[in-house]
């Protein structure tokens, strides 16, 4: 906690500097005051950033380059990695920032302003399946990192990824993807006028065996409907959209099973592994600027049902039926979000002061069960869930000179919920408020280069069936509850230029600290308590537009993470990355030859507290060429793990049991190989 109030005590005095200087600018107006230009990051320059690390990802990046499954859309985010160690219908595995993030814990996604992690969940909180985004329909991508933005919430303490859609397209487009092993996928996008609005159009098949002994059989159906009109400032729009997707699984194994010959690296030992998902949501936005202010109201309602069926351990549990367990959830959930932004001055200095709610309500049936090839031997537990929130927040903007802002920024969020559980010991009701402050400057007398300094207080939920439990549903023994919310503290400081016109790039320094790190595990039925920690690491930036033909991106983020209290397991973080790095490369104009390529670095992470055992790390290049024509054809070529690396998507290590193994089971590396090189070619009309 020294090391926090350092950097608060920094950012304090920098702020205290500022108003000073203002003051003195105020009353010396013969003093020349240098401008630079804004730095938004990426492209955008309508609204400029409040931390370092704060950008905008164009939808130009996003598509330029090849990606294994939708998700990797977000590898467009400096120092997140986006895996899988399941089938492609599970939601992705995300790292960032010294977190291994499971399925979406502290890293909240939203798409179309609709969350998509999900709070007290069947298979893990936070959950966040992103297997529905057509990147094709990206507009923007606006990420934050770190606790300090009064806008984000639960779930945004390592970051916040914000995705908005399009609303028409200036031509229509028809596309098909074939590529190796069982890959085919049909997409179309079709956009016209509809008197004063615009109907936009989407439909997705997808289907996919992978490289597996057991194929993944998945089988994807994606669509979209949309009506707007005007802009998305002053406009409104209404979306309909609907996913479904079913598909076999192909889990991590125990690395001991294919060194001794059981089954190849990859094989299965459980064959109906598996799962299903649908998502059908309605959603609105409208929007409304005037020279003065800015006011945004968006809605949404949704139903999102899931259904898995994993086997981690084998026979370690159950060595007649095997482990294999199934995770059900189903739910309904809605919510509303409104924001207005006034700009006025302040003793003659500009001022943008924004207030805003969100609110969300999630109505959800649970379920775990024991399972053999998915018929349902017992079950663990069953709970219907109701959980609501609201937050509400207030940021302020202030403008002390041209080169020189500050802002500042309060959130509070009440959380209330009820438990009602096939055991009534584990039933209950909870409420809980937490109050998040932030505080930021940025500075930039010199040319075209801004200073950043953040702090701000963030938060995570747990599931609230860890809030109101007393009995382990697995063991009948006491079980110890957990709290409602979990604080977060983060600082930051870092500095982005654009000295020459041609490089933007940027460096930043973090810590981030948790209280503990408190989880729901829904693969036991139970609570499993973390401990504190913290994290301090860099990331650094650079985008280099050599010409209008060629442009090359990198950035490397090193994060140190340990736990803080005293224990002889030891201090390091299981899962967590010291390193990610990336390097790309795209060419191309409007016609003719264009193409990518990108390495990813994912670096080693220990595999428990001693570090006694840890990952490899994993390096893989994707590729891709293609050529544009005049008549609107587009065709290319996607090579995926161009150099067929022989790494591993994700690492594990855990006890399991195979058949003839002592009843104790074995400790042992798990692990989920990387895709070997695939091929994928699509063709594309635009009409």
């Amino acid at each position: 906690m020294n090391l926090l109030g350092g950097v608060f005590s920094r950012v304090m005095l920098l702020a205290a500097l500022g108003v000073s200087f203002a003051a003195e600018v105020a009353c010396a107006q013969e003093i020349f005051l240098p401008s630079i230009d804004v730095l938004a990051g990426s492209g955008d320059r309508t609204n400029p950033p409040n931390a370092a690390t704060e950008i905008t990802v164009t939808p130009e990046q996003i598509n330029a380059q090849p990606a294994m499954r939708p998700g990797e859309a977000l590898e467009q985010v400096p120092g997140l990695i986006v895996t899988q160690h399941s089938g492609e219908g599970k939601a992705n595995q995300y790292f960032l920032r010294g977190f291994n993030l499971d399925h979406g814990s502290d890293i909240a996604l939203f798409v179309d302003g609709m969350p998509v992690n999900m709070r007290t969940h069947g298979h893990g909180q936070g959950y966040a399946d992103m297997n529905f985004l057509i990147p094709e329909l990206i507009q923007s991508m606006r990420v934050r990192k770190g606790p300090y933005f009064a806008e984000e919430g639960d779930f945004a303490s390592a970051g916040a990824v914000h995705i908005d859609y399009v609303d028409r397209l200036p031509r229509n487009l028809a596309q098909v993807t074939m590529g190796s092993f069982g890959y085919k996928r049909g997409l179309v996008i079709g956009s016209h006028q509809v008197g004063a609005g615009t109907v936009l159009t989407a439909i997705e098949a997808t289907g996919y065996n992978g490289p597996w002994d057991n194929p993944d059989k998945q089988k994807k159906f994606n669509g979209i409907f949309r009506y707007s009109q005007g802009t998305a400032l002053d406009g409104f729009s209404f979306t309909a959209m609907a996913f479904d997707n079913k598909w076999n699984s192909t889990d991590q194994v125990p690395a001991r099973a294919i060194s001794q010959g059981l089954i190849g690296r990859f094989g299965t030992l459980d064959a109906t592994d598996g799962g299903l998902s649908s998502r059908y949501s309605l959603s609105s936005r409208w929007s409304m600027t005037t020279d003065s202010t800015v006011t945004h109201i968006s809605s949404y309602l949704a139903r999102q049902d899931m259904r898995l069926f994993n086997n981690f351990t084998y026979f370690l549990d159950d060595q007649v039926n095997g482990d294999q367990f199934s995770q059900l959830d189903k739910r309904f959930l809605g919510g509303i979000s409104a924001s207005h932004t006034i700009k006025s001055n302040f003793a003659s200095l500009p001022v943008e002061t924004t207030f805003g709610v969100q609110t969300r309500y999630d109505d959800i049936r649970l379920g775990l069960f024991k399972t053999a090839q998915r018929m349902t031997l017992t079950t663990v537990r069953a709970d219907d869930v109701q959980e609501a929130s609201a937050g509400f927040y207030v940021q302020q903007v202030l403008r002390w000179t041209n080169w020189m802002r500050t802002i500042a920024g309060m959130r509070y969020d009440r959380y209330t919920g009820k438990v009602e559980s096939d055991l009534a010991a584990n039933s209950g009701k909870a409420d809980a408020g937490i109050a998040s402050p932030k505080a930021g400057i940025v500075f930039g007398p010199f040319h075209r280069t801004e200073f950043f300094a953040n702090i701000g207080e963030g938060f995570h939920s747990n599931d609230l069936r860890g809030v109101t439990i007393t009995t382990d549903p697995n063991s009948g023994n006491p079980a110890d509850r957990v709290p409602f919310l979990v604080k977060s503290r983060g600082g930051e400081v870092g500095v982005r230029s654009r000295f020459l016109p041609e490089l933007e790039s940027s460096f930043a320094v973090f810590i981030l600290d948790y209280d503990s790190e408190l989880l729901f595990v829904g693969d036991a039925g139970t609570t499993e308590a973390s401990r504190p920690s913290r994290r301090v690491g860099f990331e650094w930036t650079n985008a280099y537009q050599y010409s209008s033909w060629l442009r090359f991106d990198t950035s490397l983020s090193m994060t140190h993470a340990r736990f803080t209290d005293i224990d002889p397991a030891g201090d390091h973080i299981p899962g967590a990355a010291t390193a990610v790095a990336t390097a790309g490369v795209t060419f191309g104009e409007a016609f003719g030859w264009f193409g990518a390529m990108k390495l990813r670095h994912f670096g080693t992470r220990p595999l428990i507290e001693d570090d006694s055992v840890h990952s490899g790390s994993t390096t893989l290049v994707n590729a891709r060429l293609g050529y544009r024509f005049h008549n609107g054809m587009k065709l290319w070529l996607d090579a995926i793990n161009l150099f067929n690396a022989k790494s591993n998507q994700i690492a594990y290590f855990y006890t399991s049991r195979l058949n003839g193994e002592p009843a104790a089971g074995v400790d042992d590396r798990h692990i989920h190989p990387v895709e070997p090189l695939a091929l994928r070619v699509s063709l594309a009309k635009e009409f």
